[in-house]
């Protein structure tokens, strides 16, 4: 048998962190099943990877359920130390709308080319499944390596095509939370294929008491775009069932989008009383132009039953009221996750049995969780990746210092 002082499962952004982070002071080995590293990594941000999010950390903590239990690893290892280990190698960055971070050259190979240059002296396996883990003395992994410590950072269970596949659930004692898709599209049960396409800009969607101000994507199955990843978690928290079990998540929800956020309902019936009258010629569809996008026009129009070459003039007050009722609270019926592009994986190795600190078990000592095995998540924007790197960092320096 090969031994090591750690060895780290998983070549993700958090494995691959905790292993460059482990390997001063210890010798290292990295595990990954599949062929390469960093398969979810390269395609995070499109493909230009939104690398973390640019907030100071208090406002970034703000942003997370789990906000206590990550405070340690965000100040443990910032995002000045991050962008500093690529800058060392040549790589600036450059900021984008709601501060996310990207690199330069906007290409997410350069960022895991660097990743894998630290890790130049660092054993590592290809194509390497840990299926079993025991733990004696030391660490026994599939009945061939023997380590003083582990680090699982296997990634998730959702986006199964870059090898996350809730791998790490089961190879220890340590309880797992309800494993659930998040930053997800949702699939509408009104067919939108004649407009998808169509972005809707700076609205306000609302879900129960939870709302968010960004923009939404319409495709050809539902809804996607930032706003609507960002509150499909909530969805998802809402909702009883668990990706494991394999069974189908129906669901029977409603969004609603405020498509005038710039208008409270009463301000937009003044106006609207004002316009219809000093403006009584003008077609309806196009004094819409000046609320919506152009082409999502004749669909708005046609949810409240008004035809677009109505003038202002003509609409009743009851036809007003529908207008403005419709512009401030237009809904969506959604039926389903659209679960095959599911962004992260909500849930996971629960936090309550781990060392914030650390990233220790408290079940089994010398093991360490990083990265989307763990319960925490993020919105869209550079904060899951955030926790990756963090965790990461944080769970090699412990096992290497203990």
């Amino acid at each position: 048998m090969e031994e090591f002082d750690i060895a780290v499962i998983g070549g993700g952004p958090a494995g691959i962190m905790a292993a460059i982070a482990a390997s001063a002071d210890s010798n290292v080995v990295l595990l990954e099943k599949n062929s390469s590293l960093g398969h979810k990594l390269l395609i995070t941000g499109g493909g230009r990877c939104n690398i973390t999010n640019e907030k100071p950390i208090k406002k970034l903590l703000n942003s997370f359920h789990d906000k206590n239990f990550l405070k340690h690893s965000f100040y443990t290892f910032t995002n000045e130390m991050l962008l500093d280990l690529f800058r060392n190698r040549g790589l600036d960055f450059i900021i984008e709308d709601n501060n996310r971070v990207f690199p330069e050259t906007e290409k997410s190979q350069d960022i895991l080319a660097i990743l894998k240059d630290y890790l130049k002296d660092i054993t590592i396996k290809y194509n390497y499944k840990v299926s079993d883990i025991k733990k004696e003395n030391n660490f026994v992994i599939n009945n061939d390596i023997i380590a003083k410590k582990v680090i699982i950072a296997t990634g998730g269970a959702t986006f199964p095509k870059t090898g996350s596949a809730g791998d790490g659930y089961c190879l220890t004692d340590n309880p797992v939370t309800d494993i659930k898709y998040g930053l997800v599209p949702l699939i509408t049960k009104k067919d939108l294929s004649d407009i998808a396409g169509i972005t809707l800009y700076d609205v306000v969607i609302k879900y129960k008491n939870f709302k968010i101000k960004d923009n939404v994507l319409i495709s050809h199955v539902g809804l996607t775009g930032p706003g609507i990843l960002n509150i499909s978690s909530e969805i998802s928290r809402n909702v009883d069932y668990n990706i494991l079990d394999n069974a189908d998540v129906k669901l029977d929800e409603v969004l609603s989008v405020d498509l005038c956020p710039d208008f409270n309902q009463e301000e937009l019936k003044t106006k609207f009383t004002n316009d219809f009258q000093d403006k009584g010629k003008t077609y309806i569809k196009n004094y819409l132009k000046y609320f919506l996008t152009n082409n999502f026009i004749p669909f708005f129009l046609e949810s409240v039953e008004i035809e677009g070459e109505t003038q202002l003039s003509r609409i009743n007050k009851k036809q007003k009221n529908k207008l403005v009722e419709a512009l401030k609270n237009f809904k969506f019926e959604i039926s389903a996750f659209n679960k095959d592009l599911s962004h992260v994986t909500l849930g996971g190795i629960a936090i309550e049995n781990i060392n914030p600190k650390t990233m220790e078990s408290t079940i089994t000592e010398d093991l360490y969780f990083a990265g989307e095995v763990l319960e925490p998540v993020g919105p869209t924007g550079g904060y899951n990746l955030k926790i990756a790197f963090s965790t990461g960092y944080l769970a090699g320096l412990s096992a290497s210092k203990k």
